[in-house]
């Protein structure tokens, strides 16, 4: 083995055995660690402190490479943490109907790490106190004016004006970011939130008020985030007075997303994509558009879904993701909206105990999510009320036998006690959709569904303890392995699951397994061992 110079040791003898690499070589990453090369046995070891020369005078111990000092704030990409003033390229995904809570937000944001508020399914009262809380604790979360912060946008098929009025609220209250879900396509209100504000510099460049998360599991999706966006749709937001002439016209310069997630296989809403097979395609197609457009800056790509563990952070950075974004974990935090008695139930969970159910928002179109199976029988029951409305045209139609253990089990009232319920619901937020339940008894019957579907929810964020058998929780693999990873830690306790702590260790270990990882390409005998970080409480 060719050595580069030579090493002499400190106070500390290099490690060569498995105990030693263990117990300091590894874990100490914020050191730059000196591989070693021991003549005598051909053993290859790490050395700590002392000090390297690149004169081969021969004094001390032949030194083959020396590893710079590892930083979990250096993880993913800088300019991530440079453009959101963060000092961790770490991100809290959005989950809806305020399980990401305003207080998980700030705990976040104050540690350094970005957070997004889950605004789906609220209306837009609840959203604009919760908004208005996190500004006055954070500041107004751009750059370098208070820790960093966002809230959700999510694509609103069946209610376009409430996607709108949320989008409305986010610009007038100038909401820093928004994380954009579920959209298969551009809408008018996301390009209105994305352009508004940009303007030209000084030096050339364009400034925007406003960045877009675009979390997306398919390249078609992808592509059109890491485009500008329609030059007619553009025109017709002039048009109405919500673009000015010179935002638009900067528009066409810019993608409507620079920070785009990649979702792979999570809780909620997702396409079960591998991580590893959907990141690479995206990344090249990221680089492929941002030549073809000329775009001068970085576009970042992260990565979302089944990260629960160090190893499995460490595995996306390794893919070249700018940031992570975990969800499921955060579920369990003490900080989430969830109920405690569902905060336990996803601290059972295996990494098996998930299923795909169908969606409230998009149950007509048979989109799905995925949630928890393991201690509720929502899975089930959500995928039988699917089932009926496919082999049936009415809730008149349905066979008396079915009906009554629909209406026992799932409805637990008579089917018009429940349309009558769900009637009133949508005469408050959107009549036209009684009155198209009432043209069409398909349409009703899915109403009556939505509405099972849309309240299990609710429940197990209200700890509701009579509807526990229906409690729907977003969850995907990721909660099993973390799971497994915190079994005997101090974060096996659902109690002592804080975010922050979540956070920080994730990142620690990421860190550590990124250093155990580097020595073992140059050869060092890395213990198994070293890829199993332990959790720890993390200042």
């Amino acid at each position: 083995m060719q050595p580069i110079g030579y090493w002499t040791p400190g106070e500390q003898a290099p490690a060569f055995g498995a105990a030693e690499l263990l117990a300091t070589a590894i874990p100490r990453v914020r050191e730059p660690a000196h591989v070693v090369h021991d003549p005598r046995t051909g053993a290859v070891g790490v050395g700590l402190g002392g000090a390297a020369a690149t004169q081969l005078d021969g004094a001390g111990w032949p030194l083959v490479a020396t590893l710079p000092p590892l930083y979990p704030e250096w993880l993913g990409d800088r300019s991530f943490n440079e453009v959101h003033g963060v000092r961790f390229p770490y991100v809290t995904g959005a989950m809806a109907n305020g399980i990401a809570t305003a207080e998980l937000v700030i705990e976040i944001g104050r540690a350094g790490m970005l957070g997004f508020f889950g605004a789906a399914g609220l209306d837009a009262d609840r959203v604009e106190g919760e908004i208005a809380h996190i500004r006055a604790e954070l500041g107004s979360g751009q750059a370098g004016h208070g820790p960093a912060w966002g809230s959700n946008l999510i694509h609103s098929p069946n209610e376009p004006a409430l996607e709108a009025k949320v989008a409305d609220l986010y610009i007038r209250h100038g909401v820093p970011r928004v994380s954009a879900a579920a959209y298969m396509g551009l809408t008018p209100m996301l390009v209105r939130y994305a352009y508004t504000g940009v303007h030209q510099l000084p030096d050339g460049t364009i400034g925007r008020r406003h960045q877009v998360f675009a979390k997306i599991s398919r390249p078609e999706v992808a592509r059109r985030f890491l485009s500008p966006p329609p030059g007619d749709m553009l025109d017709a937001l002039v048009q109405k007075g919500q673009l000015t002439a010179d935002e638009a016209r900067l528009a066409r310069y810019l993608p409507v997303a620079e920070d785009i997630t990649v979702e792979s296989d999570s809780g909620g809403h997702t396409d079960n994509r591998p991580l590893t097979a959907l990141f690479p395609v995206i990344l090249g197609l990221r680089d492929q558009l941002a030549d073809q457009h000329g775009f001068a800056r970085p576009i970042r790509v992260g990565a979302a879904g089944g990260l629960g563990t160090p190893s499995a952070v460490a595995a996306a950075f390794g893919l070249g993701a700018a940031y992570v974004l975990t969800g499921s974990v955060n579920q369990g935090a003490v900080e989430s909206g969830l109920s405690p008695f569902g905060r336990q139930l996803l601290a059972q969970a295996g990494i098996a105990d998930v299923v795909m159910a169908p969606a409230a928002d998009m149950f007509e179109l048979g989109v799905e999510v995925q949630v928890l199976r393991r201690g509720t029988m929502f899975g089930v029951r959500a995928k039988r009320l699917y089932e009926l409305y496919r082999r049936h045209d009415s809730l008149e139609s349905i066979p008396a036998a079915e009906k009554a253990r629909l209406e026992k089990e799932i409805l637990r009232s008579s089917i018009e006690d429940a349309w009558q319920g769900t009637r009133a619901y949508w005469q408050a937020r959107d009549p036209k959709e009684v009155a198209a339940a009432e043209a069409d008894p398909h349409h009703k019957m899915a109403l009556v569904f939505r509405a099972y579907l849309g309240q299990s929810s609710r429940w197990a964020i209200g700890g509701v303890e009579d509807r526990r058998p229906d409690y729907q929780i977003w969850c995907g693999p990721a909660m099993g392995a973390f799971n497994e990873w915190a079994r005997g830690s101090f974060l096996e306790a659902p109690e002592n699951r804080r975010a922050v702590q979540i956070a920080r260790n994730l990142l620690e270990g990421a860190a550590v397994v990124t250093r155990a990882q580097q020595l073992r390409t140059f050869g060092v005998p890395v213990p198994t061992a070293a890829f199993d970080f332990r959790p720890r409480p993390l200042a």
